[in-house]
């Protein structure tokens, strides 16, 4: 080994081409790192502004893909990303999906997205109190869910992977259970996994602390949000939320029919302030004039807020209340009261 190396020196001092050949072996790595690092992490145009929205098919390969984002002139070279997918142990990580691309973006960059599945996402907003007929209309609109896989969702069992769900009737819908809120989704996301992500949404919002307390008072989380589901529709503010929830109990506990507006809205698919008598006389276990008790099931999806004043209701002298044309909720005591209210406040 000394003599060889002896040998190798005295080439370098009497043949100095020897010298320069061996010098560019030795450079010729370092050489080709860096021209995979540039390849890598400089971006085809860093000043670009351009973007596109690329679609990686499900069954894609990488091959495919480096090859597809080179034609699109999203990349410089698809033989290195190609390389870097397979050195990095990440060609078979690539997602499926809708992304936001750019030529000012590097190739780690774009493999990165591609690897977490940071696709493009539709923001979705179910509003407080809307009901399960009110979401499908706007999933409809948004191009979301159609009308067969919406309601074919929300009258599945999922009580498998959510406890609080055990509770409900088998022939009640997930109505009460979709909780109002944003949510993100992306495309090619399916029905029950967007149906799933929101009952998640609930399981979240409605804590071990709220569920002790639910227990400690001898109700179920059906009870609760089937008469939040009725606060949610019938009154607006916190406060009258809270004193409405006290009334419901109240009339609950003396055997009193709820006799709630909301309750026969939601059998007519109506908005009315005032129901008819006619409506009032409908058959329908959700019938609060005809029937005793709560309705069969929630009439809404109510909000936290109607979630909290059907646990924590406000004690009051009030067994009646009305909304007055200018919006005022009025309560009264007795019967009495109630019916001079509506002559003053609704005639």
């Amino acid at each position: 080994m000394i003599i060889s190396i002896n040998k190798i020196i005295r080439q370098f001092k009497t043949k100095p081409q020897f010298y320069h050949f061996f010098y560019a072996i030795c450079s010729l790595p370092a050489l080709i790192f860096l021209l995979f690092a540039f390849e890598i992490y400089a971006p085809k145009f860093p000043t670009s502004n351009d973007t596109i929205t690329y679609i990686a098919k499900s069954g894609m390969g990488d091959d495919e893909i480096a090859k597809d984002l080179e034609k699109q002139g999203i990349i410089k070279n698809s033989f290195f990303f190609r390389s870097y997918v397979i050195l990095s142990l990440q060609h078979s990580k690539l997602q499926a999906g809708k992304y936001l691309l750019s030529p000012n973006m590097s190739v780690y960059e774009i493999v990165k997205r591609m690897v977490s599945g940071d696709v493009i996402k539709q923001k979705i907003t179910i509003l407080e109190g809307w009901d399960i007929h009110d979401i499908k209309k706007y999933f409809q609109v948004n191009d979301v869910l159609t009308n067969g896989d919406f309601i074919k969702l929300v009258n599945q069992n999922f009580s498998s992977r959510f406890d609080f769900l055990k509770e409900k009737p088998k022939d009640v819908s997930l109505e009460g259970y979709l909780f109002p809120d944003t949510y993100e989704i992306y495309e090619g996301e399916s029905g029950e996994e967007l149906v799933r992500n929101i009952l998640a949404n609930f399981d979240k919002k409605i804590t071990p602390e709220i569920r002790e307390e639910i227990k400690k008072q001898k109700k179920s989380i059906f009870e609760i949000i089937t008469a939040a589901s009725i606060i949610e529709k019938e009154v607006k503010s916190i406060n009258d939320k809270k004193v409405v929830s006290g009334i419901i109990w109240k009339r609950l506990k003396i055997g009193m029919p709820l006799q709630m507006d909301s309750t026969i809205n939601y059998i007519t698919n109506k908005n009315d302030p005032g129901v008819s008598i006619k409506d009032t006389k409908i058959d329908s276990e959700y019938n609060t004039y005809k029937y005793t008790g709560l309705p069969h099931g929630p009439i809404s999806n109510p909000g936290i807020d109607s979630i909290m004043a059907a646990i924590y209701p406000k004690e009051s002298p009030y067994l009646y209340y009305l909304s007055s044309i200018s919006g005022k909720i009025i309560f009264s005591r007795t019967m009495v009261e109630h019916s001079a209210a509506m002559s003053k406040y609704l005639r």
